[in-house]
C-alpha cells in the first residue's frame, strides 16, 4: 500500500506543477499584449483645458488615463477666463429675489446677442451674500438659465450655463453698494 500512495502522491505533485506552470504562463501571456512597452507603471500628469477653457487634471500611462476636473476647495472648477464681453447687473434685469426679465431687459439682450457675433456664449449667475448659500446658488443659475433662454430664442449658441451664487464676488460684500456689484450675471464670448 505504501508504494501505491507514493506514486499517487507524486502525480499530484506533478499534476499540480503543471497546472501551476501552465497559470503561470497563461498569466504572463495575458499580461504581454497589455504592456507592450507602454504600460510601464510611470504616470505622465498633465493639465487638460476643454472648450470652455476649464481645467482638467490628467494621468496618462499611454494604455489608460484618469482624469478629474480642477476645482477649488469650495467646488468651483477652475477655468481660465474666457472674453467677457457683457455684464448685466441684476439689479437693473431682475427684480429682488426673482430670475424673470421684463420686456425692456429682454430687448437689451436680444439686441446683445444679435451684434456681438461670438461663436458661442457662456452665462454665469452671481448674487450678494445676503441669503443662504443654496438659496443663492439656486437664484444665480435661475437668472443665468433666463438670460440663455433668450439668447436661445435669438439663434444664440450657448455653450454652458452656471450659477455660482456669493462664491465668486466681484468685490467684497460689504457694503450696499458693493453687494450691487455682485448681484450680476456675466457673459462670456467664445470667439
Amino acid at each position: 500500500m505504501g508504494p501505491t500512495i507514493s506514486k499517487a502522491l507524486r502525480a499530484m505533485a506533478s499534476l499540480t506543477m503543471a497546472a501551476a506552470l501552465i497559470v503561470a504562463s497563461t498569466s504572463v501571456d495575458a499580461q504581454t499584449p497589455s504592456q507592450q512597452g507602454r504600460d510601464k507603471g510611470v504616470y505622465t500628469p498633465t493639465i487638460w483645458v476643454d472648450p470652455d477653457g476649464c481645467e482638467h487634471w490628467v494621468m496618462d500611462d499611454g494604455a489608460e488615463g484618469y482624469m478629474t476636473p480642477h476645482v477649488t476647495r469650495q467646488g468651483i472648477p477652475v477655468c481660465r477666463r474666457g472674453d467677457v464681453c457683457g455684464v448685466m447687473e441684476a439689479d437693473q434685469f431682475f427684480a429682488t429675489d426673482k430670475y424673470s426679465i421684463s420686456p425692456q431687459g429682454r430687448a437689451r439682450l436680444a439686441n446683445f446677442f444679435q451684434s456681438t457675433g461670438a461663436v458661442s456664449y457662456i452665462i454665469t449667475g452671481h448674487t450678494d451674500s445676503r441669503a443662504s448659500d443654496a438659496y443663492n446658488m439656486r437664484l444665480s443659475y435661475n437668472r443665468a438659465n433666463a438670460v440663455a433662454r433668450i439668447a436661445n430664442q435669438v439663434g444664440a449658441k450657448i455653450a454652458d450655463v452656471r450659477g455660482y451664487g456669493e462664491r465668486m464676488p466681484a468685490v467684497p460684500n460689504n457694503s450696499a453698494a458693493n453687494m450691487a456689484k455682485n448681484r450680476r450675471v456675466e457673459i462670456i464670448c467664445i470667439r
